[in-house]
């Protein structure tokens, strides 16, 4: 992208303008074809075609924050395209987003997002709200919609600490940039819907930030023992989960060591009972 007039060596006005603190629109007016939903597909390529997607994303609330997961494996159709690759993202201090869909237009739009926020906050001086970023991001979904209606579609989950309600609050989306907000616990993906059953089970609303943690990854356990398109914690490569909770100390990915531990847990326990831990019944 240009940033000088050639001519005079000056800054486009467009750059001098106090209209808006959203980067989104500040490109989408200068460069738009720069921005992910503005691409079209290469000729010849159909949708879907040896295009890696990634599957499955969870979270759960808990008194005091909320924690996020997803798995780590990429297909493209019937192939595992990537077993690594990494899904759940910090969006700002106290904000998480995670993707489902299309990889590489949704690493692009996390990218995005998270330039978003930091320049809105250059330009006012202060954070958006919760409720402030999960709008911004429906703005950007909806922008995928010319793509997403051939099949490169990108469907985040956006989750954060909320400063004002000093508790944790979850968002999801649809491909057109509906936004709802979720009660408790909510799962993206191929493999979402076993992953939900699994939270449904085991969620409670006294959890702990390390049970809730657990949960995530029971839940992860159960979408890749029923979806092939969802990884399960891969111990002879030491490839586990991305977990990350969002509280009033802000955002943290928990570590390698600690989620090996919480996965190697899950793991052992199959063995004795291959369905998982069971809820009690009341």
């Amino acid at each position: 992208m240009a940033s000088h007039d050639a001519h005079t060596g000056r800054l486009p006005g467009l750059f001098m303008s106090p209209d808006t603190s959203s980067f989104t629109e500040f490109l989408g007016a200068y460069s738009p074809e720069l921005l992910p939903g503005r691409r079209g597909l290469p000729a010849g390529v159909t949708a879907g075609e040896e295009i890696p997607h990634g599957t499955t994303i969870v979270a759960v609330s808990f008194p005091g924050g909320v924690v996020m997961a997803g798995d780590r494996r990429a297909t493209a159709g019937n192939v595992i395209a990537q077993r690594d690759i990494e899904k759940v993202f910090r969006a700002d201090e106290f904000s998480a987003i995670a993707i489902a869909g299309t990889a590489g237009l949704g690493i692009e739009m996390v990218r995005l997002f998270q330039v978003e926020l930091e320049h809105y906050e250059k330009r006012e001086g202060r954070t958006l709200s919760i409720e402030g970023k999960a709008n911004r991001l429906a703005t950007m979904v909806r922008q995928n919609l010319g793509l997403a209606m051939q099949g490169l579609a990108v469907v985040p989950l956006f989750a954060g600490f909320d400063e004002e309600r000093s508790e944790g609050r979850i968002f999801s989306y649809d491909p057109a940039g509906g936004r709802y907000e979720e009660r408790e616990f909510h799962s993206i993906g191929s493999g979402s819907v076993f992953a939900r059953g699994s939270l449904k089970k085991l969620f409670r609303a006294d959890l702990s930030a390390a049970d809730a943690a657990l949960v995530c990854v029971q839940a992860l356990y159960d979408a890749a023992d029923d979806d092939s398109a969802t990884g399960g914690p891969d111990l002879a490569r030491g490839i586990f989960p991305v977990v990350a909770t969002v509280t009033a100390e802000g955002y943290r990915r928990l570590g390698e060591d600690e989620v090996g531990a919480v996965a190697r847990a899950v793991v052992e326990e199959r063995y004795d009972s291959p369905g998982g831990p069971t809820a009690p019944l009341r």
